[in-house]
Parts: C-alpha cells; structure tokens; sequence
C-alpha cells in the first residue's frame, strides 16, 4: 500500500499510475473523495497515510518543509518517504533534518507533468537520489518505475540541481519570458519560431508558485539566469544596428 500526500494535477497523476499496482490512500485537504476515486484512489486521514509503508509526498517546494514538520511525528518505523520535487539538495536536507531516523528517504524527480504523461509514461525520464533507502528495497523501486516504462536517472542532489537549472529552470524562463513578450503563433514562421513557441507551450499550464519555486530553491538557478542574461546583452551588443 501507499500513502500519497497531494492531490494537485500532479498528485492526481501519481496516484492513478500508482493504482494501478497497489492500493493507495490520499490525504487531501482540498480535494472530495469522489475526485479521489475517480483516478482509482482512496481518500483517508493524514495518519492513515503516513502510516503505510512507502509516503510520497505531493506538495509544492515552497510548503516541504511545513508539511515534512506535520507529518515527522506520524511516520511509521521504516517507511519511505519520497518527495517529487523539482529542486533535490533542499528537499533532501529538509527530509534528513526534520523526519526521524528509522524513516528511509528517496529523493525523486518525474521528469514530466499531467500533460505529457496524461496517456503513457513510456520514454519519460525519473531521476532518483537514494539517500538512506536500503539498498534491496532501493533495487526493487527502481525496477518497478522502468517496468513502469521510465527511464531512470540516478544522481545526487546536487548533480541534479546543477543540471536541472539549466533543463528545466532556465528553460521555463524563457518559456515565461516569452509569454510576457506575447509570442503567438503565426501563419508566416519559420520551423525555429514553432520551436519556440513549443517552449512557451511548455510552460502555460503550469503555476506561478512552481516557476517560482524552481528559481528560489535551486541553488544553481540565478547563476545560470544571469548567464543567459548576459549572453544575450552580448549578443545585441555584436549586432550593432
């Protein structure tokens, strides 16, 4: 059985992928039990999900660490916690810091959203940073999430945040950059105008908070920004028109 904390778009993804092996019981303070059961889940009370024998936790970066509090006291004796966050090195700090020790913890990051997972999850990437997960039991999460057909990406946190600043980060700037500019499509493009206007596609249905989240939280993010930035101050430079 697993226990899932968060029914947002990607909490609700989670859970209808994960019922279809297990059971699952969901902890929502906002969502109805009929919305719940709709993706094959269960609703029930925030200690009978911390109870089950592997928690992931579906909230946004910005609410880890109140939510790692809350629950701390509710876990029980060897259950695995795992965070979907997009960011890794703070998430992991915060689990080592503030869950208790028989707690085993899994650092993960789906490398896709509601949108383009909604029909498969065939060719998508899912990183992992193990960090006190037994190794046997680390070995049989991992061979379910590639018989899940994922691709799976081991890394520490900070290898991961180092990369994912510039991937997904920096990435979803432009896409937000773009968006303010007011790119639309147009009937006169070019297949590189498409391209761009994929990225700000990319980014549309996703909230302010996490855009906001993967820029305040990733270490890496500013410097790779600023670098862009500057890149492209460059670039306009050279033109000198």
């Amino acid at each position: 059985m697993i226990g899932l904390i968060g029914f947002g778009r990607f909490g609700a993804l989670t859970a209808r992928y994960l019922a279809e092996d297990c059971k699952v019981l969901v902890y929502s303070s906002s969502q109805t039990a009929a919305a719940i059961e709709a993706v094959g889940a269960l609703k029930a009370s925030l200690t009978e999900v911390c109870a089950q024998p592997f928690l992931v936790v579906c909230v946004p970066i910005s609410a880890m660490r109140e939510t790692l509090q809350k629950i701390a006291p509710l876990i029980a004796p060897e259950t695995v916690v795992i965070d979907v966050c997009s960011v890794k090195k703070h998430p992991v700090d915060w689990m080592q810091e503030l869950l208790p020790n028989h707690a085993a913890i899994l650092g993960t990051h789906p490398m896709f959203g509601p949108d383009s997972a909604a029909e498969s999850l065939d060719g998508r990437k899912m990183v992992l940073c193990n960090v006190t997960t037994r190794p046997a039991l680390y070995l049989k999460i991992y061979d379910y999430l590639r018989g899940k057909g994922l691709e799976v990406i081991e890394a520490t946190p900070e290898e991961h945040d180092r990369q994912i600043a510039v991937s997904l980060s920096l990435t979803h700037f432009i896409g937000r950059s773009l968006a303010e500019f007011g790119a639309e499509k147009l009937k006169i493009d070019t297949e590189g105008y498409k391209r761009l206007t994929y990225t700000l596609e990319v980014v549309e249905h996703d909230t302010w908070q996490l855009f906001q989240d993967m820029h305040q939280f990733n270490p890496y993010a500013r410097e790779i920004r600023e670098k862009f930035m500057a890149a492209m101050a460059c670039i306009d430079e050279k033109l000198e028109v």
